[in-house]
């Protein structure tokens, strides 16, 4: 195991931060890091609940003088988003996250770094494992899929958990107390595809989208930053009214909930189509670099042949197809909220286009803080799908987190902050589907609040952690509990 946070503060917390990220946690991979609780829970002599979906409870008594006090659900997930560039030689399947500090942040090392949410994990390790700092009865609940949907959240029995607040750790600002949070759906459009033998005098490209900055489909939405598989389907459409081409492959984006930062297109088409083809890639690199010279100043868009031989390309009815989904698919901010300041409303994100064998498959994460909202744009997809002859199948469907008016829980929060830094923290709601929606749902009588320290580029191999902020929005948690009597 590698010490490069050993001399941080606190040091459990980033001891136990290095010890999560050398298990590898992608979201369905969870079985390794689920044990590691369990384990960890034994050797510390307290009780564990490890249900099927591999969620972790851990169970600790109040210390002295809080033996009575409320029980406080600490809550966050085991998974990370596992991004990488595509130049990255990493196995998320069997690699360490390799750490490394730059001035006050921890960063990994060309991959995303899963602060989101190993800091929650870590936070509450240190808590359970300590001797010697107050706080209630506690019930820390773990949770599993949560970037792929909150199935985890989705498969608990709530009936283990018998807490009366519960403080979700997978915030990314300080200073901030969560309260709401949009519901969301992810959806997958299907389209069926007819192969053609390839004409033989046809010459092969590669056409390239990088250099975007991607992030969080719900976090970094209001950012409208370049979605790389939207920019593609400009490009293709241009083309189609230039000359005669076929497509042969197509890909782009990794997470149906990451903005995606890259695509690849592969065409076919006359070598005497050749300059005009490189002219228009040109063409739109400038235009996409003026376009996104404020959210994405490094895009940069590229042509080159390849001398792959690709035997079988779409059929011109299935190119079409293709290319009117990439145009017409709902991308990016659909509404603002009209009560909460610079607050999304409704989104969609086109996370995700994958060739398969015998379908091309189009990933969209839908989010909405209003329930019928989310359901008017789920009509929308459907009835493009149901016009280009495609399959629409929507899952993971999570609800909105509503706020609450009377919230005791949040007082005490406002007055620990107040007490501490002599200010107020911010109130705010956010367009990111948080597991407290559906936690709440299984249990109704709950307080929640949700807090976290500084992260940047979450989902991105950009991914990273304040150090600072972390140690501060740890001794902030602890007043938190030491407060609740």
């Amino acid at each position: 195991m590698s010490n490069i946070l050993t001399n941080l503060e606190p040091k459990t917390v980033f001891k136990y931060f290095e010890e999560i990220s050398q298990i590898p946690r992608g979201s369905g991979n969870e079985k390794a890091i689920s044990d590691y609780l369990v384990n960890f829970a034994k050797n510390h002599n307290l009780e564990v609940i490890q249900d099927k979906a591999l969620n972790i409870i851990i169970k600790k008594p109040g210390t002295k003088g809080y033996e009575n006090a409320p029980t406080v659900i600490l809550q966050g997930h085991m998974d990370m988003v596992c991004e990488k560039n595509k130049e990255t030689v990493h196995n998320f399947e069997k690699d360490p996250i390799k750490l490394r500090i730059v001035d006050d942040f921890i960063y990994a090392t060309d991959t995303t770094l899963g602060a989101d949410n190993g800091i929650a994990m870590a936070y509450a390790l240190a808590i359970l494992e300590s001797n010697n700092i107050p706080h209630p009865p506690l019930e820390v609940l773990i949770t599993t899929e949560e970037e792929t949907g909150m199935g985890g959240a989705m498969a608990l029995d709530s009936s283990n958990l018998t807490g009366k607040y519960l403080i979700n750790l997978d915030s990314e600002e300080e200073g901030y107390l969560l309260v709401s949070c949009a519901g969301g759906v992810r959806t997958r459009q299907i389209l069926n595809i007819n192969w053609e033998d390839a004409k033989k005098d046809l010459s092969s490209y590669i056409i390239s989208i990088k250099g975007l900055k991607g992030g969080h489909s719900g976090m970094d939405i209001i950012k409208q930053r370049g979605n790389s598989n939207k920019l593609m389907g400009r490009i293709l459409d241009d083309l189609s009214n230039s000359f005669e081409y076929y497509i042969a492959d197509i890909n782009g984006g990794a997470k149906m909930n990451a903005i995606p930062r890259e695509c690849e297109a592969v065409i076919l088409t006359n070598s005497k189509n050749s300059s005009k083809l490189k002219e228009k890639i040109k063409e739109f690199n400038n235009i996409f670099k003026n376009e996104l010279k404020t959210s994405d100043p490094d895009i940069i868009v590229t042509i080159e042949e390849t001398e792959n031989t690709y035997k079988k390309v779409f059929s011109k009815e299935t190119m079409n197809k293709v290319i009117t989904s990439l145009l017409l698919i709902p991308n990016g901010i659909k509404s603002m909220s009209m009560d909460i300041e610079n607050l999304v409303e409704s989104s969609t994100n086109l996370g995700v286009v994958t060739t398969h064998k015998n379908e091309v498959t189009f990933e969209s994460a839908v989010r909405s803080s209003v329930k019928s909202l989310k359901y008017s744009i789920l009509k929308e997809m459907n009835a493009i799908a149901n016009i280009l002859d495609c399959k629409l199948i929507a899952d993971s469907d999570y609800p909105e987190w509503e706020y609450k008016k009377d919230s005791k829980l949040r007082e005490i929060c406002q007055k620990v902050y107040k007490e501490k830094y002599g200010k107020e923290p911010k109130i705010i709601a956010i367009h990111a589907g948080l597991e407290c929606g559906l936690l709440l749902e299984k249990m109704p009588n709950v307080d929640a609040i949700s807090l976290g320290p500084d992260m940047f580029d979450v989902h991105t191999p950009n991914e990273h952690l304040s150090i600072s902020s972390t140690q501060r929005t740890w001794e902030y948690l602890l007043d938190i509990l030491k407060a609740i009597k």
